[in-house]
């Protein structure tokens, strides 16, 4: 048996063995709109992972991990998705943050942030989009000014996903007066539990609020918690988009592949399936989850040679339009029934919840248009959109 076999194993009784007792009802709890699911009795499971040395596997183990190999941590991702395990509640820090610490931190930050990571005793957001830049982030106008040992940080940022139940947020902010788009922005590690912030949650079309507006007044965090040079800030903050659209991805797919063998089976049971255009659709499904699982094997052999290409945004952009479609077939499948919420005031279905979360995927992590101009500029080399 090979050393990426007898991992999977490993991870696969572990997560057998565990998933039982008190968290053997979280199944298949969290996830893209159902944040709000069981997160106290998530994060209780989430520290006895971490007890058990199975979080941050991937990380190298001076810093905590396990050193796993690429394959490995496929391995692990695919096999927490196939055992149903309930969405991860640290998965900003562990997959983001960490990351870009290894790579751009000082051993201070290293020292101080990673560590309560691992163990899930910090959690982290990520301040990045803004009303005037959200997938336009060289657009940022949120400020940071240096005020003796401390930064002073001023602006606001939007659709911040779990600030609600963060500790921490990486702030990408304009540090240089009068510097535009890219040049003069720094990555700032600010802590959310002080005067001068205040998170407001922002109800989506689920009903549930997992993102949030993030308002910086005057908010104060050491000098000491900027990562990498002053005006370094778009080189740190892209590294990190890159660790975002990492090994994870395989387990997405999973998911989906989940998501897509229930809208057969429901098709099969009420009848949809008699439908030859609704056939067709299936077919062309589960042809592009197939291209999904191809084009993410693909961007993971750029993630190896060191840095994610331009698979990364091709993927981006097919993942993101399957899924939303996979939600109007699922509605589709359920017929005029799927117009009806479950119950009082706004109880919805689990294809209604899909449906409506889908909508996002376009959006949120850099929109389709935005990943298509990044394809166009800079793979194709076509010139640069015109602006007025």
């Amino acid at each position: 048996m090979s050393s990426v076999e007898e991992f999977r194993t490993e991870v696969r009784s572990w997560l057998r063995d565990n998933l039982t007792g008190e968290f053997a009802a979280l199944r298949g709890s969290g996830g893209p709109g159902r944040e709000h699911e069981a997160f106290a009795e998530r994060l209780a499971w989430e520290r006895h992972m971490a007890a058990a040395g199975w979080t941050c596997v991937g990380w190298p183990k001076e810093y905590g991990g396990r050193g796993a190999t690429l394959e490995q941590q496929v391995a692990f991702h695919e096999e927490y998705a196939l055992a149903d395990a309930p969405a991860r509640v640290g998965h900003i820090g562990e997959q983001l943050l960490g990351p870009t610490l290894i790579a751009f931190g000082t051993p201070g930050q290293r020292e101080r942030f990673l560590p309560r990571i691992v163990a899930v005793e910090e959690l982290w957001c990520q301040g990045y989009s803004e009303p005037d830049a959200g997938s336009d982030l060289a657009n940022v106008r949120t400020r940071a000014e240096p005020d003796g040992d401390e930064w002073v940080v001023t602006g606001q940022k939007t659709w911040t996903s779990l600030a609600h139940e963060s500790d921490w947020c990486f702030v990408v902010a304009r540090t240089e007066p009068g510097s535009t788009r890219h040049r003069g922005l720094s990555y700032l590690l600010v802590p959310l539990d002080q005067p001068g912030v205040e998170v407001r949650p922002i109800t989506q079309l689920t009903g549930t609020s997992e993102f949030n507006e993030v308002f910086f007044d005057g908010a104060r965090t050491p000098a000491s918690n900027i990562v990498g040079a002053p005006g370094d800030g778009w080189k740190v903050a892209m590294a990190t988009l890159g660790f975002e659209r990492g090994v994870s991805t395989l387990g997405q797919q999973v998911g989906f592949r989940r998501e897509l063998e229930s809208v057969i089976e429901l098709a099969k049971r009420n009848g949809a399936a008699r439908d030859p255009l609704i056939r067709d659709r299936i077919a062309r499904a589960w042809i592009g989850l197939e291209i999904i699982r191809g084009n993410a094997l693909r961007m993971l052999d750029g993630v190896a040679a060191g840095a994610p290409g331009p698979e990364a945004s091709i993927g981006k952009i097919f993942w993101a339009t399957w899924h939303r479609e996979l939600g109007e077939l699922a509605m589709d499948v359920c017929g005029a029934g799927g117009m009806l919420a479950a119950g009082e005031p706004y109880d919805l279905t689990d294809w209604q919840r899909l449906f409506l979360f889908s909508r996002s995927d376009t959006i949120y992590a850099g929109s389709n248009e935005i990943q298509r101009n990044i394809i166009a500029e800079r793979v194709l080399g076509l010139p640069k959109e015109v602006r007025p």
